[in-house]
């Protein structure tokens, strides 16, 4: 995810954290700055940290469930809403969904029970400025993780219980139908956010109403084109028509090929019709810019190419296209030779055409 940079590895995945979630602690440290001081401040953003490693022990519970199943997670994002876990898919077969969908809430459950061990049943939320001390503070974050766990099993998309929901229909109908379910109750839900931010002045219900609208709506369509990606092949979507280069071709002839095509991106072939790279419009111009004509193509292409057969599945595409750096898939023949290309432009296009039709 674009603005979110490393903090490290945790059971083989990356935690990542977006530059938005530092204004929301300085947003918060300033909030109980004006309220009740600098000490009020301090420990405010603590316990939005300590919150936060809450979220992140929410997310392993998905990812360290999901890789039982053989399903593995690149990284961790989090966001001034919360957690993001990429896993690479979910989980299709209804009680492994809903496993993986569990976990999350389940973890913070068990933090909820065992902060309650040490500082009696807490289940009232109360401003965060006016936590003074370590009771309190404990106190609040078993209330918040009782409210995460119930909060996230409100059973509509993107939530946990927007998943396990999915799954329990996907038993009685067919997944995309389970899926455009769940997802219209999840921007039922994101309206009665937005209408109770817009009503208390709360902007961060806003930003929340805002998020699980757009989740909803991206899983539902994600979900709807992997099921036509599923009866298509990459012979279907791949461009067969366009210039490619050498990869001894100077990069003044490459701007010249771009002028006069309508291409954001070349292949590059060697003497055996073999693709050994793709040089984008982006590269392209980088280099010109630091007056590089005479550079050879080869110099400035990525060699980091996925590849796909002729009748590779679109669904197997779709997830290359995703983990591809440039965001560009090969097709070749059987012996090898290069016969066309996929980018997320066509793919797109070509899904909006096959989902408009019903096919």
């Amino acid at each position: 995810m674009s603005w979110s940079f490393s903090i490290g590895r945790l059971f083989g995945s990356e935690l990542r954290v977006h530059a938005t979630f530092f204004l929301l602690l300085l947003w918060i440290g300033a909030a109980g700055y004006a309220q009740a001081g600098a000490k009020a401040a301090i420990m405010s953003v603590f316990f939005v940290l300590a919150l936060f490693a809450c979220v992140v022990a929410h997310e392993f519970g998905h990812v360290l469930m999901a890789r039982r199943y053989g399903i593995r997670t690149a990284d961790i994002t989090l966001l001034p809403i919360g957690g993001m876990a990429r896993l690479d898919r979910m989980p299709e077969q209804p009680g492994r969904e809903i496993a993986v969908a569990l976990a999350g809430p389940a973890v913070n459950v068990v933090i909820w029970a065992f902060l309650a061990l040490i500082v009696g049943p807490v289940t009232q939320l109360e401003d965060i400025t006016s936590i003074a001390g370590g009771r309190e503070f404990l106190a609040q974050l078993a209330a918040l993780n009782l409210f995460l766990a119930l909060f996230n099993m409100l059973p509509a998309f993107p939530m946990d219980g927007g998943r396990v929901l999915r799954a329990a229909l996907s038993i009685w109908m067919d997944r995309v139908r389970a899926t455009r379910a769940a997802a219209m109750a999840g921007q039922i839900l994101a309206f009665g956010l937005a209408g109770l931010g817009l009503l208390s002045g709360n902007l961060i219900l806003l930003l929340i109403a805002v998020f699980v609208f757009m989740a909803a709506h991206a899983e539902s369509s994600d979900v709807t084109m992997r099921a036509v990606s599923r009866q298509l092949k990459a012979r279907d979507a791949m461009i067969t028509e366009f210039e490619h280069l050498r990869p001894d071709d100077s990069l003044q002839l490459a701007a010249n090929t771009l002028i006069r095509t309508t291409q954001h991106e070349f292949p590059v072939l060697n003497d055996d019709g073999h693709i050994i790279g793709f040089l984008d419009r982006q590269a392209l111009f980088s280099a010109l810019a630091h007056g590089h004509e005479m550079r050879p193509v080869g110099k400035v292409m990525t060699t980091e190419v996925a590849v796909a057969r002729l009748g590779d599945s679109l669904d197997k595409v779709f997830d290359q296209i995703h983990k591809s750096p440039c965001g560009l898939v090969a097709v070749v023949q059987r012996d090898g030779r290069f016969a066309g290309y996929i980018s997320r432009e066509n793919i797109g296009e070509l899904m909006v055409l096959r989902t408009r039709d019903g096919a």
